[in-house]
């Protein structure tokens, strides 16, 4: 990364998040192979996936970090891509709404898709990465309500669902304050 008067400074987080990934993706395996009774059960298939899941989310950490700005605006990036991870990794498990097979977890591919292209719309700038946050947290309660007036989703799941949305409201809130 280069600073303001153009010497190299380094990523202090790198490591930790290139290593907590693949410590995350060595989970399963350990979990399979000390504890087969425990139910973890993966496949290679759900390796690759969660494997490219991961590299993408560092990729984009390293994007957010090569953007600069203030603290601020970094913590707002990390925390948007962190929605966006488990959101996707929720609905790959378990799904958000019934099982993951619920046809009505594809409402989330919205709420990810508001954000991403929200936030290219915005070309990265703090004001319209907050509004594209903002956005997204007002598509994932909207998915919860679509979900509640069509029914058949217990309130436990709804209620952990709309909390989903705590996390893009937190980004738009950092974009926000780094606009300022």
């Amino acid at each position: 990364m280069t600073g303001k008067n153009g010497a190299t400074r380094s990523n202090s987080l790198r490591p930790f998040v290139w290593g907590g990934a693949a410590c995350l993706l060595l989970l399963p395996a350990l979990g399979m192979r000390l504890y087969p009774q425990a139910g973890v059960d993966w496949t290679a298939l759900d390796f690759a996936v969660m494997g490219v899941l991961l590299t993408a989310v560092c990729g984009l950490y390293e994007f957010g970090a090569r953007l600069g700005g203030p603290p601020a605006y970094r913590a707002g990036f990390g925390i948007a891509v962190l929605a966006g991870f488990l959101t996707i990794w929720v609905n790959l498990a378990v799904g958000m709404l019934g099982s993951e097979g619920n046809i009505a977890n594809l409402m989330f591919a919205g709420v990810l898709g508001i954000a991403g292209l929200g936030s290219l719309l915005a070309r990265f700038r703090a004001a319209g990465m907050a509004n594209a946050m903002f956005a997204a947290a007002l598509a994932q309660l909207a998915a919860v309500g679509i979900a509640l007036a069509v029914g058949g989703f217990n309130e436990r799941e709804l209620a952990l669902t709309a909390c989903f949305a705590m996390p893009w409201l937190l980004a738009g809130a950092l974009f926000r304050y780094a606009a300022r």
